[in-house]
């Protein structure tokens, strides 16, 4: 039985937090699917492609990993795709209580789907996509945001 799961964010733009909970989670999991969610209503960064190539290259030699995106509930994608397993990164209290939230209306949608959620490297729990665009879009060097390698 293949155990797939989904790591769904925006990922504008894709930081070393996401990356670490990556990489935690890659032991857990056959597979892992970066769920890229797109919102029509939202004003991003950095253009789709842009993601969708970036993290695709940065992933390109784990044959677990692949890149998709998706519009409407997390839940249905999740359905979609087969997949059983929703990853979660937690920061802060309140990133538990809005994820717990969330995970569930999701289990209350389908019983199948677990959410695991991974608590955020103590060093890295400070970085949020929101506060590596403010710094970008104020010209400030967020290099050591970003994982090394990874080409915006």
């Amino acid at each position: 039985i293949m155990n797939k799961a989904v790591f769904p964010g925006s990922f504008d733009p894709f930081t070393t937090g996401h990356a670490n909970i990556i990489e935690r989670t890659l032991n857990l999991f056959d597979e892992i699917v970066i769920a890229i969610g797109v919102n029509s209503k939202k004003q991003y960064l950095f253009p789709l492609e842009n993601r969708i190539q970036s993290i695709s290259n940065f992933y390109k030699t784990e044959p677990k990993i692949s890149v998709k995106t998706y519009e409407g509930l997390t839940v249905n994608f999740c359905q979609q795709i087969g997949a059983k397993y929703l990853v979660r990164g937690l920061r802060t209290s309140s990133d538990f209580d809005y994820e717990r939230t969330i995970a569930l209306m999701n289990k209350s949608i389908d019983k199948q789907l677990e959410t695991v959620f991974i608590i955020s490297a103590p060093e890295l729990s400070a970085i949020s996509s929101t506060v590596v665009r403010e710094i970008y879009n104020h010209k400030g060097n967020i290099s050591q945001f970003i994982p090394k390698g990874f080409k915006i």
